[in-house]
Parts: structure tokens; sequence; C-alpha cells
């Protein structure tokens, strides 16, 4: 057990580590939201398309989406403090070279490999949370005030993004490096060194980060393509990628040391908090993409306007830590996540009849809406994911919850560009307004399936979890078929 499982309170040890991976966190948050509305400026300056454009998001999505469940398992296998700190250093690194792209592939790759180091650092940050603070009051605090830092760094980007690209967009990669350099030194410092399991001759599962990777690109990649590559090559991209997908769990049920041991997913309530995050990640993310594209290529609004306009949604770094935890007390997080769905789907529906010359007076209603949507939601998901978890799968937990909130991400910017893209039959401001309104379908139907699949866990207990087959027993290839493993 980590030495910060010490005592049940948030003493200066517990609070420095904390704030260590809360800018870590924030540091996620702030990253992808500069780039939101630095987007317009990348087009100008690199010639992009819509759908390239959107690969500049879904990249990095996608690389943090699709090496999550390996990031989480790695944190587990190899220490959680080496994991954070090694991969830390590699967001720092790729975060600024992507602000020397010159062409969209460079600046595509890059943002991939700076997800790929997201994808290894989230989950070690949280699983050191989650497997340092007692379950129950003490870690829901921990991981509200997590959640409320990672929508204040999104806040800030906002406002940050505005400023820099108003600057010249590549700031928006410089300036993540100072502050990686800041929590990189604060981590060397303040967070312990975790100690790796003996793990001779047990290798890691390589083959299905493969496939799932693998996998999910190609799901992505095939809802992208449907605007614009024909229904027969759409639809093979996604049966490949659904082919993958089949593999990677045929790899997972007959592995010795799978990156998923498929058992975790007979609780009931974990799954349910994954596929709502999918659904609610795409719905988020999708919204977004659309409105600044709206603001700044319709409706000819600044950078900075577009991020104050923005900046109401980050209501909820106020509320994640103040107004959820007691809602959370007095209702549960079962509740407390559909009333936070059920918030998102009015959000988002108050945007469908979207005008040519809406005032800012009829976007707030919406966009303050969505603010508290998410902070009833993230927070609470979290907890869900986690709870009940043995500690050593902690950072599979972790994994799965960020590869859910990732990969719905991406198959929300690639859905909504699809959609909007197929409706939008010329490059007027009618036609590019009509495909405005049709992508606003996408999170509007993806909140209420989302708010339909939370809605089931209201009356039902939490699933005990089924455990981690001991690492004792002698003949790894019967635990390996063992019911429990699978």
């Amino acid at each position: 057990m980590s030495t910060l499982s010490r005592s049940d309170g948030l003493d200066s040890r517990k609070w420095g580590v904390l704030l260590v991976l809360c800018g870590a966190i924030f540091l996620e948050g702030i990253d992808v939201a500069m780039l939101n509305v630095a987007l317009p400026s990348i087009r100008a300056d690199l010639g992009l398309s819509t759908g390239d454009l959107q690969w500049v998001m879904s990249a990095y999505v996608l690389g943090y989406g699709g090496f999550m469940l390996l990031g989480g398992r790695a944190a587990d296998l190899f220490g959680r403090r080496q994991m954070f700190v090694l991969w830390l250093t590699v967001f720092l690194l790729f975060s600024g070279l992507g602000g020397f792209a010159t062409e969209g592939w460079m600046l595509i790759v890059a943002r991939f490999v700076t997800g790929v180091a997201a994808a290894f650092m989230t989950p070690a940050g949280l699983s050191i949370i989650t497997t340092g603070f007692a379950e129950g009051p003490v870690r829901n605090k921990a991981l509200l005030i997590y959640s409320g830092t990672a929508a204040g760094g999104f806040t800030v980007g906002l406002v940050a993004g505005g400023l820099l690209t108003a600057i010249g967009w590549r700031w928006v990669f410089f300036a993540p490096v100072a502050l990686s350099f800041l929590i990189l030194i604060a981590a060397l410092a303040f967070v312990p060194r975790s100690q790796r399991p003996d793990r001779p001759g047990k290798p890691v599962d390589a083959a299905g980060a493969l496939t799932i990777t693998t996998a999910l690109v190609l799901i992505v990649l095939g809802v992208e393509r449907a605007a614009h590559a024909g229904i027969a090559a759409s639809a093979a991209t996604l049966l490949a990628g659904l082919a993958f997908l089949v593999a990677f769990l045929v790899i997972e049920r007959r592995s010795a040391e799978p990156l998923v041991r498929l058992g975790i997913l007979r609780s009931g309530s974990l799954v349910r908090a994954n596929l709502s995050a999918i659904l609610f990640a795409a719905g988020f993310f999708g919204f977004q993409f659309l409105v600044v594209l709206y603001l700044q290529e319709l409706r000819g609004w600044s950078t900075l306007e577009t991020s104050f306009a923005m900046l109401v949604i980050g209501v909820d770094a106020i509320l994640s830590p103040t107004l959820t935890p007691r809602l959370v007390a007095r209702f549960g997080n079962a509740r407390v996540i559909f009333g936070g769905l059920l918030l998102a789907v009015l959000a988002y529906g108050l945007f469908l009849p979207l005008g040519a010359d809406w005032s800012y007076a009829a976007m707030f209603p919406g966009l303050i809406v969505l603010g508290l949507a998410f902070s009833l939601a993230y927070g609470p998901l979290t907890i869900v994911a986690t709870e009940g978890i043995a500690e050593e799968e902690q950072g599979l937990a972790g994994g799965l919850l960020y590869t859910a909130f990732q990969f719905g991400a991406a198959l929300g910017l690639s859905a909504v560009t699809s959609v909007s893209v197929a409706a939008t039959h010329a490059q007027t401001p009618g036609a590019l307004l009509e495909g405005y309104r049709a992508g606003l379908l996408v999170p509007f139907a993806a909140a209420v399936v989302a708010a339909a699949i939370s809605a089931l866990g209201l009356r039902s207990r939490r699933g005990a979890v089924p455990p981690a087959p001991q690492e004792d027993t002698p003949d790894t290839s019967e635990r390996a078929g063992h019911p429990a493993s699978r």
C-alpha cells in the first residue's frame, strides 16, 4: 500500500501530491482548450480542409484513447510514479515540437505522440490518487478536486488560447512547455516512488495494445470518411475496425497477462460509466468543434471573442469542487450523473435552431447549462468507474475510463465533421449554417442515449467487481482459462 494511505485525511504530504497531479490534469485541459480555439487560424496558415482540421484534434485524442489501456496497465506493472514522470517528459517535448510544424501532417504526427504521452501520464496520475487516498469521502474529495482542476484547465485554456493565437497560433504549443517543466520538477520532489511489482518472465500484452489501438483508429476513420469516401469504403473501414476489436477480445480472453482482465467488465456500474463517458465526450467535443467554426468562420468573430464566448462553459471549474460533492453526498453518484446528462440534452437542444445572426444572449443559456452538465457528470463518472476496484487494477480502471472519454471525443469529432460536411452543399453562409445545424444533431443524440444508459443505474446497486486472479497461482495457463479472468 502506498505511503499516502497511512492517514484518512488530507495532510500536507497528500496535498503536495494532489497539487502535482492536479497540475498535470490542468495541463491536459489547457492544452486541448487552447488548440480548440486556435483551429481556424491553423487552418488558414497551413491550408487544411475541414476533414484534415478535425484530425489535428482527433490525432491527439486517438493517441490518447488508443494507448490509454496500455498506459493504465503500465502504471500498475512498472510503477505509477515512474510512468508519470517519464511520459510527462515526452509530453513536454512533443508539445513544443508541434509549434514548429510547417505542414499539416507534421502537426498531426506531433499531436498524436503528445496524445500517446498523455495516455501513459494520465492514468498513472489518476491511479496515484485512487491508491493513495482511502476509498470513501477522502478519495471522493480528492477526485472531485482533480476533475474540477481539469475543468479549470479548460477554462483558462479558452482565454489563454485566444490571447496566444492573437500573437501567433504556434504559441499555443510553446506555452505548455514551461508549465510541463514546472510540474515535472514538482513531481520529482513530491510524488513518492511506487513499488514495482515483481513480474519475472511476464510479458506486457503488446498484441492486445496493438489490436485495440488499430480498432479505435479504424472506427474513427470510418466515421470521418463517411461524408467523402463513399458508403462502401466507409463500411469496409468500419468493419475492419470491428474485426480488430473482436481480435482484441479474443486475445484478452486467452492471454495469461491480459491488457484488460475481462472479468472487470462484469461490474454493471463500471460498464455504464464507461459507455456514458464515450457518449458524453462525443457530444461535448463535437459541440465545441462546431461552435468554434460557427463563431469564427461564419460570424467572423476573433479568436479572443470566441474564447470569452465559450468561457462560460468553464463554470464547472467552480461547481465541480463545491456544488457537486454536496449533491453526491445527498443524492448519490448515479442520480447526479443522470441529472448532468439530462442537462446536456437540454443544452444541445437549445442550440438546434441555430441562427445565422444569433446574439450572445441567445447562445448563453445553452452554454451555461452545458457547463453545469459537465460539473455534474464528469467527476461522479470518475468515482463510479473506479469504485470497488482492487488497488492493483486501479490503473486499468482509470485507463478504461479515459479510453472511453478520448475515444468518445474522437468519435464525436469525426461524426459531427462527417454529418456537417455531408449537409453542406456549397460554401455559402446559408449552406454552412445548414451544415452546422445538421452536425449539432450528433451531440444531442449522444446525450439522449447517454442519459438513457445512466438511467438504468438509478435503481441498481453497485455491482461487485470480480477480483483479479492471485499472483501466486502456480499454473498461469489454468489461471488464464479461469472464468474470473474472462
